[in-house]
């Protein structure tokens, strides 16, 4: 089964996510493809309907309609009942993974054409700037009633359509609706819900948030059917955390919030750690290398103090962000070898997630026995 995901502005971390998905799900990938944004997984079995939900990195997700030569591609357009919609008019746009993107966009200028349908092709006019450099295009109006794309994948030329899209303004909208939020330290959703992935924490069992702060981890995994256990040392964050659990009205017996010092704390029944510890105080100008050295270390030494407290509770992953502190022209990161050493684990993601205007960004780790 062929599925394209367009890819979010972290392309590396975004790819993470998707596979961690799969793996997840028991959804083996037999093979992969990445061109700029858009990455082609073949996979064992089908999709589940509407998980564009359940992502933080990823703007779209598209299934694949046709395949072969061109000749192959536009005789099977031909065929395709690519317009439902009752009115004669229709805007789309067309995602360009291919050098044969004109010949397939002229095929569907023909085909609308001659159904005598008012087709208009809008260019992805709009872009993202890249977390790597670059920019990417989207489509940039609301009113694009359908999106396709064309990919090219083992010599051969993959026509689809774009059959999910993830609703940002949504989710923004619902985050800023809760009861409490925080500004400067939030951790946003979008975030949230990668982070979630990364860890391949299951439907049914329970995720541990060591520093869930008022609870954005915590939110964005019951809506998953995930179960949770939030700690946190600061009285009023589990406060606020219980406000946004009542807010959602999720089901008491589904987490638990704890106001409790992480490293000595003791949980049971937690399969993962998904969490974003305090990554140091928000720094208007950069910060000197001792003092970016100071915080690092603090980190570190929490971070290894949390996960030696949890690590013979837990059967899967532990994800972490960590600060990523722009000190000069250059960020330093925390010594990730110094916490594998000292809790037994290995690394198999590190992946930064930062803005250029940031001075502390992340660093995230994604860890395994």
């Amino acid at each position: 089964m062929k599925s394209l995901f367009i890819l979010g502005r972290n392309i590396e971390l975004s790819k993470a996510e998707v596979f961690s998905h799969f793996e997840k799900e028991g959804n083996k990938i037999t093979e992969s493809s990445l061109i700029e944004n858009g990455l082609l997984i073949d996979s064992k079995n089908l999709l589940n309907n509407n998980i564009v939900d359940n992502f933080g990195g990823i703007i779209s997700i598209g299934e694949v309609l046709a395949s072969g030569s061109f000749k192959e591609v536009s005789d099977k357009i031909e065929s395709l009942n690519l317009y439902m919609g009752a009115e004669n008019k229709l805007n789309y746009a067309i995602w360009d993974f291919s050098p044969s993107y004109d010949l397939i966009a002229e095929t569907l200028k023909e085909k609308f054409r001659r159904e005598k349908l008012k087709a208009t092709l809008k260019h992805l006019a709009g872009n993202i700037k890249l977390q790597g450099g670059g920019r990417m295009k989207i489509p940039s109006s609301k009113l694009i009633g359908e999106e396709f794309f064309v990919y090219d994948y083992k010599d051969k030329i993959l026509f689809g359509r774009i059959v999910e899209n993830c609703d940002y303004e949504k989710i923004e909208k619902r985050d800023m609706n809760k009861p409490v939020r925080r500004e400067s330290l939030a951790i946003s959703p979008r975030l949230a819900k990668i982070l979630i992935n990364l860890s391949c924490v299951k439907k049914g069992e329970t995720l541990l948030d060591p520093f869930c702060g008022v609870g954005t981890v915590l939110s964005e995994a019951l809506l998953q059917k995930v179960k949770v256990i939030g700690i946190d040392r600061d009285k009023n964050a589990i406060n606020n955390a219980q406000k946004n659990m009542e807010w959602f009205r999720f089901n008491k017996n589904d987490y638990d919030l704890i106001n409790a010092d992480s490293s000595n704390e003791t949980i049971k029944g937690a399969d993962a750690i998904a969490t974003e510890p305090d990554l140091g105080e928000t720094l208007k100008k950069t910060p000197q290398k001792k003092e970016a050295k100071k915080t690092l270390e603090r980190f570190e030494n929490l971070i290894i103090r949390v996960i030696n407290n949890f690590k013979n509770e837990l059967s899967g992953r532990i994800v972490f962000t960590s600060p990523y502190i722009r000190v000069g022209k250059k960020r330093s990161k925390c010594d990730i070898e110094k916490i594998l050493k000292a809790t037994g684990y290995h690394a198999i993601y590190e992946i930064p997630e930062f803005r250029e205007n940031q001075i502390v960004g992340r660093m995230i780790y994604v860890l395994e026995k």
